[in-house]
């Protein structure tokens, strides 16, 4: 129940990602298309109608903040990020295994220092009412809010993986579900997600 929980939460950060995009590149084709009238109509009067969609940069800015932070976890999960494994690929099991829980552990303790101080920055906006400089002022904080909150389900995603790394399975961003530990015959179920015997 717990797995499949965090899995859903894990997607759910992943189409949150996906719409801000859709959204990012909505903003940008329509104004383009606003663009290309006012051309049309320099072309045909001689004036510009002067159509524009208000602090559209900064509303783009905002979507794209919130799109990468939000992509952060499932990146994670599906292996998406950048990984330097040509040391990992000549250690023997165990020591892949060493190496995983080493660096999964200072990953979420770095996850979770970027959290602290993201969600303290959005914190200190919101008390001062900070306002962002563009024709539409929105309060800062409102999109300074999905930092903390992608980097808080990346700290739970990383935190995630060392639990069950630590309990013998192959991180998830590894692509194998198999458990690395042979003296460990039956698995805690809710780390596999079978919500059985841990097999499968």
């Amino acid at each position: 129940m717990i797995r499949s929980g965090l899995d859903r939460l894990y997607l759910m950060c992943g189409w949150v990602a996906a719409g801000f995009i859709v959204a990012i590149c909505t903003m940008v084709s329509a104004q383009v298309s606003l663009n290309l009238i006012d051309r049309l109509a320099i072309l045909i009067t001689g004036d510009a109608i002067g159509l524009a969609i208000a602090s559209y940069s900064d509303f783009t800015g905002f979507f794209l903040s919130a799109a990468s932070f939000f992509a952060l976890a499932h990146t994670f999960r599906d292996g998406g990020h950048i990984r330097v494994s040509i040391v990992l690929q000549v250690l023997p099991p165990a020591g892949r295994r060493a190496a995983d829980i080493l660096c999964l552990t200072l990953t979420a303790a770095v996850a979770v220092y970027f959290t602290y101080y993201a969600a303290a920055l959005t914190f200190d906006s919101y008390s001062y009412n900070d306002l962002s400089s563009g024709l539409v002022a929105v309060p800062i904080w409102i999109p300074q809010l999905a930092t903390p909150l992608g980097l808080v389900i990346l700290s739970i995603a990383v935190i995630d993986d060392l639990i069950k790394v630590l309990f013998g399975f192959a991180p998830s961003f590894s692509g194998k579900g198999e458990n690395l530990l042979e003296e460990i015959e039956e698995p805690v179920a809710w780390l596999d997600g079978t919500g059985n015997d841990g097999k499968g």
